[in-house]
């Protein structure tokens, strides 16, 4: 399976990235840093991962959003070395049992990009669950 991206140089340190498919991302200056980029890419991969998952068990939710945070190391080339992901989700009668079996699956057989970062850094992860009524 062959992926191929194109970043063109905008103006001092942004790119736009593009797919094959005229997906576009702007990269650095103002916007999203590379390193920030690879956490983006985490929580989607994952994120993808659980809700087709929970989708597939049927359990009904409303929401997911995931929240990153990465440390990097001292010196050269800083990749990250701690990453925590903390995901959130909204819905009614979710079992706990189905969102920790969808995370793990994800986390441990089908994210790669957590099985790329899994080389460098310690990936740890947490959830919490809301009601529809909470905010």
């Amino acid at each position: 399976m062959s992926t191929n991206i194109k970043a063109t140089w905008r103006e001092g340190n942004a790119f736009l990235g593009e797919n094959e498919n005229g997906g576009k991302v702007e990269v650095g200056g103002e916007n999203i840093r590379p390193m920030q980029m690879i956490l983006v890419a985490l929580a989607g991969c994952s994120g993808v991962d659980v809700v087709n998952i929970l989708q597939k068990k049927r359990v009904n939710f409303s929401d997911l959003k995931i929240e990153v945070s990465g440390e990097r190391a001292d010196t050269h080339p800083k990749v990250y070395t701690n990453i925590h992901l903390r995901y959130l989700i909204w819905g009614e009668g979710i079992k706990e049992k189905d969102l920790e079996q969808a995370i793990r699956l994800s986390e441990d057989k089908y994210c790669s990009v957590s099985a790329m970062l899994k080389s460098t850094a310690k990936i740890q992860s947490d959830y919490k669950i809301f009601g529809e009524e909470n905010d």
